[in-house]
């Protein structure tokens, strides 16, 4: 009997705001929701950052500029700083000419040709025959000037002792936090549960931490007349996310993995997770990504690849002179290349057991998450064969749980929908062919890249927070930055809405997400509504069992809710563990069957049943 992965928790932030209890989705979808559940959510991004009365319309209006895609504010994109290489000589060629700089800028090593004469004791007059080559500062306006960006105001730095850590990490240690406070369940709580060998974090970042804290600084810093830091090059590495978590906001001492698939890294880590958990070799995952790709060099990478939406392409689309940042995106219409942006995402899974015995709230559960390479290939961006084998993968699994009906009507799928012209064309015809493989007329499909961009790893997660979010609200969020399914786009069986679909109760049972990572690294999960699960919860222990856990979370409801209450606060800080609790190896507790290891209510077993009796005396 397999356990089943159940999300009791989820959070983290991303361009919409606090992704944990929904808010980050409700800002979707928020010309949809009732005032009520629009006043909770503006209430939440006003606090977020740090403005006041979150009912008043010029403070919405401040509210809804400053999130989702828009004009890039992390960098000035009309003023990109550059160096811009040049050749200096005499008035007359081929004749010395001189100049007076600081003793203390002369290079480490002189070159031969240079003649140096002290004018004073700080100052010397070089003396250069013919030519010196230079690099001069320059700025230069980026064509792409777009980005999903968290909301305005908002500093993930500012809620822990961040020390100058790459953004990439601030994002991290506040994500984590989110996502282990929304369960309810305290830290000490979850060591105390379990051994500390069967809790495990999957996390990493695809592209690594490259502003000028990690590894853009030891890149940069000699070319610019600074020195690299001790910490440029290990804050600075991809796994480090899921490393922060471990030494800082959980205190792990269990299983640690950063396994990275390009945009496909998160399903990457939550199949991770749930193998682990499936299995029984885990109890406890936290997985989830962070990324923080709004940096100058990452968007001119792109653009030079012809990834990137750049501003020439959204007017020429518009027929205007001015671009529109937010809709910069355009899944599945007419469009030029994808938008980058930042994000943090993190999910608490737990094997079904231990969620009902600790009374965890019961946000839906993952059965399984599919992986394909392509083959090979032509060239290593294109597209090939793997994605069909993992979204056809995925639908026979949800075929196998919720049956033929099931799975024709009652999921949907959250699209990888990059908004390039490629991608509207192969996603498409994948979804599409395999829908009418299996029957499916209308099958709804939503792409949230068009509100919060492409945020790389975390990308899946910002797939599955709108999955929950459609789960808690009914609301798909609609594709709103287009105005037209493009002529080679395949929708013969698929319903890609323009405007915000509010779907039938009875076809909320079943989700997918999926991704089309970089280099083929496909990705396909299933996600199974909370309803759902608890129905097969209830099959598995019995009612009684399960009422028993209605009446322990209560308890955890209430806790997860007060935090709720607090979390946009800046006064609320994240969990942020340095130096404290740290153990030494003199403080563990050996014996030949087992290691206590103080903080942790349970031991480390070293008596693990043999795995090779067949091939043992």
């Amino acid at each position: 009997m397999k356990r089943l992965p159940v999300i009791v928790g989820f959070g983290g932030i991303n361009p919409a705001g606090r992704v944990s209890f929904h808010h980050a989705y409700r800002r979707l979808v928020i010309e949809a929701l009732n005032e009520a559940d629009r006043g909770r959510t503006y209430e939440s991004l006003a606090t977020l950052m740090g403005l006041e009365d979150s009912g008043a319309a010029a403070t919405r209006s401040f509210i809804d500029s400053h999130t989702l895609i828009r004009r890039i504010e992390l960098f000035d994109p009309d003023r990109v700083p550059v160096n811009r290489a040049a050749r200096l000589h005499a008035t007359e060629p081929d004749e010395p000419f001189s100049f007076v700089m600081s003793k203390r800028y002369l290079p480490e090593q002189v070159p031969g040709d240079w003649r140096v004469e002290a004018v004073n004791d700080s100052e010397v007059r070089v003396t250069v025959p013919g030519r010196l080559d230079v690099f001069l500062p320059d700025t230069r306006t980026s064509r792409v000037t777009s980005a999903g960006q968290l909301p305005t105001g908002f500093d993930p730095g500012d809620r822990y002792q961040s020390r100058n850590h790459p953004r990439g990490l601030q994002l991290t240690v506040f994500g984590a936090s989110d996502a282990v406070r929304s369960t309810g369940i305290d830290v000490q709580v979850l060591r105390d549960a379990v051994p500390p060998d069967q809790v495990a974090v999957y996390s990493g970042s695809a592209m690594g931490q490259l502003d000028s804290e990690g590894y853009g600084g030891m890149f940069q810093n000699s070319l610019l007349g600074k020195r690299p830091t001790s910490k440029n090059v290990p804050l600075g590495l991809n796994e480090m996310p899921g490393d922060f978590i471990n030494a800082y906001v959980l205190g792990s001492a269990g299983g640690a993995a950063g396994i990275i698939g390009a945009c496909a890294t998160f399903l990457y880590n939550v199949r991770a997770g749930c193998n682990e958990i499936q299995s029984g070799r885990k109890r406890v995952v936290l997985v989830g990504n962070a990324e923080a790709p709004v940096v100058a060099e990452v968007i001119e990478g792109y653009r030079t690849m012809g990834a990137l939406m750049e501003d020439e392409q959204i007017m020429s689309l518009d027929g205007t002179s001015t671009p529109n940042h937010r809709r910069a995106c355009r899944p599945f219409s007419s469009n030029g290349g994808f938008t980058v942006a930042e994000s943090a995402v993190y999910a608490l899974l737990m094997d079904d057991e231990l969620a009902l015995s600790l009374g965890a709230r019961i946000l839906g559960s993952v059965p399984g998450v599919f992986v394909n390479a392509d083959g090979y290939k032509k060239s290593i961006p294109g597209p090939g064969i793997g994605n069909y084998l993992t979204v056809g993968r995925a639908m026979g699994l949800a075929r196998s749980i919720l049956g033929e009906d099931g799975l024709r009507h009652r999921t949907h799928m959250q699209a990888h929908g990059t908004g390039t012209p490629q991608n509207r064309v192969t996603e498409s015809h994948i979804l599409d062919e395999l829908a009418r493989i299996h029957g499916i007329q209308g099958w709804p499909v939503g792409a949230v890249k068009a509100y919060v961009g492409h945020s790389m790893a975390p990308a899946g997660g910002d797939q599955l927070a709108a999955v929950l979010g459609t789960w808690a609200h009914g609301w798909l969020p609609g594709i709103t930055t287009i105005d037209h399914i493009a002529d080679d786009v395949h929708h013969a069986h698929l319903d890609l809405p323009l405007h915000h679909r509010q779907l039938d109760p009875d076809r909320l049972d079943g989700a997918f997400i999926n991704s089309k990572g970089f280099g083929g690294n496909n990705a396909t999960g299933l996600f199974l509504s909370p309803e759902l699960t608890t129905r097969m919860l209830t099959k598995r222990w019995g009612k009684a069992r399960m009422l028993e856990h209605q009446r322990a979370q209560e308890a955890v409801a209430e806790r997860a809710v007060d935090y709720d209450r607090r979390a946009d606060d800046p006064d609320t800080k994240a969990i942020y563990q340095f130096g404290e609790g740290v153990v030494e190896g003199d403080d563990l507790t050996i014996t030949p069957t087992e290691i206590r290891i103080p903080g942790f209510a349970q031991p480390v077993s070293l008596t693990p049943d043999n795995p090779f009796p067949d091939m043992c005396d």
